[in-house]
């Protein structure tokens, strides 16, 4: 059966990485201005307090990861508190050489890699629309070897690292989804994984995009009554049932349309509709525009 989750990474397909290594030593504190965009932080060594607008602190450790699908203002500082400096996020993009906050001299207290994921599928918008504002996966075996390999690839610069990188990021993503998959994610797909009844329908469902599903279909699936299993869909994932399933065709339907292997008769086939016609126009009225002028573009 379908691993929703694995649909949406490999949608999203992230290539790559821009990372910088980031360390402090003694009392410091950096304010960052809102970017808008998915970041994250890896800890590599040491720890801090990360502030993000609108949310509590959080102590970062060692091996934990952090991710921020929208990257609004936040503020890191070591334990102690400090003077905040100010920074642009776009100012440290791409930067090669490390970043130090406080004492320029001496060993770092904390070693961390601070970047930014880049997408060559689907718009961003559709992480953001998944996740919880801020993402903090604490450090487990697991992760802790995922931040190490991330590191050396990082600092190393082998041949292959580019694509190292991108599979790494890949990991990465399903570590902090699955962190995520429970009541405190917003209504959406994860939420809906974290439902042992919904996660039921929802696989079926990926499984088999091009079926004609009913609600009382994807109802047997979990189990449920019809008129219990609609409501508790709409609640836990945000819509109906049937616009979920709108939806979702739609985002297979662009990533084959940007591939363009594919006739636009053959991708209504293959996501459930009857004609090109009927799917065009469901197409534009969601998208926009037509399939061939999006293919086009």
């Amino acid at each position: 059966m379908a691993d929703p989750l694995s649909e949406v990474v490999r949608l999203l397909r992230p290539q790559a990485m821009l990372a910088n290594v980031i360390s402090g030593r003694g009392n410091w504190a950096v304010r960052y201005s809102e970017l808008g965009l998915p970041s994250f932080c890896i800890v590599l060594e040491g720890g801090s307090v990360l502030t993000v607008d609108g949310h509590e602190p959080i102590t970062i450790s060692a091996g934990d990861f952090v991710l921020l699908p929208t990257t609004p203002g936040f503020t890191i500082s070591s334990f102690a508190p400090a003077p905040p400096v100010y920074l642009d996020p776009r100012s440290v993009k791409g930067r090669t050489t490390e970043l130090r906050y406080g004492d320029p001299s001496g060993p770092a207290d904390m070693r961390s890699l601070g970047g930014a994921f880049q997408f060559d599928g689907a718009n961003p918008g559709m992480l953001v629309a998944l996740l919880p504002r801020v993402i903090h996966v604490k450090a487990s075996n697991r992760l802790t070897q995922l931040v190490q390999m991330v590191g050396d690839e990082s600092s190393e610069g082998l041949p292959g690292g580019d694509y190292m990188l991108s599979r790494l990021a890949e990991m990465l993503l399903i570590e902090a989804m699955r962190a995520s998959a429970t009541t405190n994610a917003p209504p959406g797909l994860l939420r809906g994984l974290g439902d042992e009844r919904l996660a039921r329908a929802l696989k079926a469902l990926h499984a088999r995009v091009e079926r004609p599903w009913t609600v009382a279909e994807l109802a047997d699936a979990a189990a449920l009554s019809r008129s219990t299993f609609f409501e508790r869909f709409t609640q836990v994932m945000g819509v109906p049932p049937m616009e979920y399933l709108l939806r979702w065709r739609l985002e297979l339907a662009k990533e084959l349309l940007r591939s363009g292997e594919q006739s636009i008769a053959a991708i209504a086939e293959r996501i459930g509709y009857g004609s090109a016609s009927a799917f065009s126009v469901a197409f534009s009225r969601q998208v926009g525009q037509t399939p061939s002028r999006y293919a086009r573009g």
